[in-house]
């Protein structure tokens, strides 16, 4: 299948955050990522629901939700009708893995689950054939900006290796310092989707960045 280029909005600029969202309708990408941030999970804040609710009102496309949140089976039916396609969730937020991608899938949308740096590939094991979606962190979780994890190819090929042997069909998603530099060896190594945030909305020419990244990644 093509690979897929998901820009991150959390690196839009939010006081013309219609006009990114448009950029992104018109471009190559695939999906928007949203990331949703508590400060408690992660030490950071971002979108609320409210913002969510006008991106989805004016994106064109599958809206990608990354929760960086504790407890986030208390929201899963609020993302549902927000508007939310995918809804990811952090194995390390999540007690009862199974029961909250069930959840999801009850409401409507596809499952993924995110891994942090430090978490093992094989903590998934008992439930990938369950997962539309697997999201490698390739920074710490938080902040955009950050430089990338050389240790996450390794990553990538391993998580191939398990969702091959498993028969699942989860694609397999990277979130975090997504460049020109790395996006080729991440597809080569397995990755489905690229999350680009920093280097999608401050490059001077974003559309074309887009699809820079989806001709090398492809």
């Amino acid at each position: 299948m093509n690979k897929l280029i998901a820009p991150s909005v959390l690196a839009a600029d939010f006081g013309n955050l219609q006009r990114d969202i448009e950029m992104v309708n018109r471009s190559e990408a695939d999906w928007f990522h949203i990331d949703i941030m508590d400060g408690v999970f992660v030490p950071n804040i971002s979108f609320g629901m409210p913002v969510l609710k006008a991106i989805s009102s004016h994106a064109t496309k599958t809206i990608d939700v990354h929760l960086m949140i504790v407890d986030p089976d208390r929201y899963i039916k609020t993302f549902a009708d927000l508007g939310a396609d995918i809804l990811t969730v952090h194995f390390e937020a999540c007690t009862h893995l199974h029961r909250t991608i069930q959840a999801i899938k009850d409401n409507g949308m596809k499952a993924g689950v995110a891994l942090n740096p430090h978490t093992p590939i094989t903590v998934l094991e008992d439930v990938i054939q369950d997962l539309d979606l697997v999201c490698i962190m390739s920074v710490n979780p938080g902040f955009g900006g950050q430089s990338f994890i050389e240790n996450t190819y390794k990553k990538v090929s391993q998580l191939k290796e398990l969702i091959t042997s498993c028969n699942s069909s989860a694609l397999i998603e990277i979130d975090g310092g997504v460049t020109n530099k790395n996006a080729k060896k991440l597809t080569e190594a397995g990755a489905d989707v690229l999350v680009a945030g920093s280097f999608v909305f401050k490059s001077e020419q974003p559309t074309e960045t887009i699809a820079e990244l989806k001709a090398i990644s492809n």
